[in-house]
């Protein structure tokens, strides 16, 4: 009888129930996942807040000094443009560390690169700049001559204005890296061969900005 009561009887183990330990291990993967969730949550803010947009550039004047295409292969050029470029970011400003320009006429460089001092760009903001290209003879195509020539006769010439370095965006005390920057401004203007000074703008859509 009482070997069938201690068959009967519990064993104090069987009851109770397993442990589920919870070493440090467990406890660092956990807090590793959160704080990695909380930085996601936290830079995805930021973007939606700062996410910076393109600056944006239109020509609004030009000048033309000297065109020369009496000597082919050389063309020797003097131009002056007017560029309103505007900074769209209500929190964000922009610094271009590094901007040059030229002019190109049928896909061609005319004008040498000339490199623009420094650049800063207020958060939400408009500024003009007039840059100063050519001065020196360039050698181009005969197909580009010929064509700077017809254009003259017809009193309508198409240039392209060419923008490109690097910029940053800034929030507070703190700047993003570096992206590469390139503009491209085309117009048409009203140009007689022999006239010298500002010429009239007969199309100048918005340009195209690409980083």
């Amino acid at each position: 009888m009482a070997d069938e009561q201690a068959l009967e009887k519990p064993h104090p183990k069987m009851n109770k129930p397993p442990h589920i330990g919870k070493g440090p291990g467990r406890v660092l993967g956990t807090c590793i996942t959160i704080f990695l969730l909380l930085i996601g949550v936290t830079a995805l803010t930021l973007w939606l807040v700062y996410r910076p947009h393109k600056p944006q550039f239109k020509v609004v004047g030009a000048a033309i000094y000297e065109l020369n295409t009496s000597t082919p292969p050389l063309i020797s050029t003097t131009m002056q443009f007017t560029v309103l470029t505007r900074n769209p970011n209500k929190r964000l400003s922009i610094y271009y560390d590094k901007l040059s320009t030229f002019v190109s006429y049928r896909n061609e460089p005319i004008t040498p690169q000339v490199m623009l001092p420094p650049l800063y760009h207020r958060k939400h903001s408009t500024i003009a700049v007039s840059p100063v290209v050519g001065g020196t003879p360039v050698p181009v195509s005969l197909d580009v001559a010929n064509g700077l020539v017809t254009d003259e006769t017809y009193g309508v010439v198409g240039l392209r204005l060419v923008f490109f370095g690097r910029l940053r965006w800034k929030a507070g005390a703190i700047k993003t890296k570096h992206y590469g920057v390139y503009v491209k401004c085309d117009v048409l203007v009203g140009l007689k061969k022999g006239f010298v000074g500002q010429v009239p703008l007969l199309g100048s859509p918005g340009c195209k900005v690409d980083i």
